[in-house]
């Protein structure tokens, strides 16, 4: 099943990375997991944003997760925490867009020193609900999978056009030797009714 477990934005510092903002959806989790994995979460992905260059993208395996983190030239960066069957594509559509708009209701100024409570940045969440359905959320994606499932209907309608067109070449054939056969029996008929005739 696809899943969204966290959308986070962050500072990446000379030294380390902070937290500008962050919102989780741990609902799949019980009650005594969620402070341990969100603190996992928050922990490996301050690591993979201070780890990845300035100006570039990187998607990470880390166990059951897949880190999507992208660190803009300004060193403002996003994360998506998700599990493996969400489509990068639509993770980092989302992170760019998420930081696009971040950048245009946060200064840039205030950056190197704000933190999670004193941003303001209610939308984050508002994308966390709105892109737990990729298909939903991105047109195209949403119109890759009707091509597929439109070739795939297509496949099975060439399919079953040759399997009847391989029957009709059956019955072709079929009547073809029915013809011959009816043929030699008329012949065979008539030379029995002719030898009987008074």
């Amino acid at each position: 099943m696809v899943k969204v477990y966290g959308l986070l934005v962050l500072y990446k510092g000379v030294n380390s990375a902070t937290i500008l903002k962050d919102v989780y959806d741990l609902s799949s989790f019980s009650y005594f997991q969620k402070g341990s994995v969100q603190e996992f979460m928050t922990f490996v992905s301050k690591t993979m944003v201070e780890r990845t260059q300035p100006a570039a993208r990187q998607s990470v395996k880390e166990g059951e997760y897949m880190l999507q983190v992208y660190v803009r030239a300004d060193n403002l960066a996003g994360v998506l925490i998700s599990d493996h069957e969400y489509p990068s594509r639509v993770a980092h559509t989302l992170i760019t867009k998420i930081l696009d708009e971040f950048t245009a209701r946060v200064p840039a100024n205030t950056w190197p020193t704000a933190n999670n409570t004193t941003v303001d940045f209610p939308v984050l969440s508002q994308y966390l609900v709105k892109y737990q359905n990729p298909r939903e959320a991105d047109a195209f994606t949403k119109i890759q999978e009707d091509l597929d499932e439109t070739k795939i209907i297509l496949h099975d309608t060439i399919k079953a056009v040759l399997e009847r067109g391989e029957k009709l070449d059956d019955l072709v054939a079929k009547s073809d030797s029915l013809s011959y056969h009816s043929k030699a029996f008329y012949k065979t008929a008539r030379k029995t009714n002719s030898c009987c005739n008074f």
